[in-house]
């Protein structure tokens, strides 16, 4: 396990597609970042942090709502003007899925940045 991001939206994708109901993945504050905005645009249902042993997991309630989701390696650095170029490549159709990117002001979906006009790091895409 080097990559914990791609190491956790791995394993939501197996769970989703075995139709497991929850997902246990380990805990880090850039995972609830993510997590948040799947939250937000329902892909997941929620999420709670719990404990078992002396560590902390991320027990993710699934919506059954992904089809795909996958890091994007290397994590491009995307200005503003460049977001629909990405786009294309890692998102089948307009408005089917989300980027979720790293700016200055956290962790947001691909639209939040633009409507917000900002630049970041590409983290993951999901559809």
């Amino acid at each position: 396990m080097v990559d914990i991001i791609s190491d956790a939206l791995n394993k939501i994708k197996i769970y989703e597609k075995n139709g497991e109901k929850e997902c246990l993945i380990r805990n880090s504050k850039l995972l609830r970042a993510i997590m948040d905005t799947l939250k937000k645009y329902e892909y997941i249902k929620d999420y709670s942090i719990k404990k078992v042993g002396k560590f902390d997991y991320i027990n993710i309630i699934l919506n059954k709502r992904i089809n795909e989701i996958k890091t994007i390696k290397p994590r491009f650095a995307v200005k503003l003007d460049e977001y629909q170029k990405y786009e294309s490549r890692y998102i089948p159709s307009k408005d089917f899925g989300i980027l979720i990117v790293s700016t200055p002001q956290g962790v947001m979906s691909n639209r939040e940045a633009k409507e917000k006009h900002l630049g970041g790091r590409l983290i993951a895409f999901v559809y």
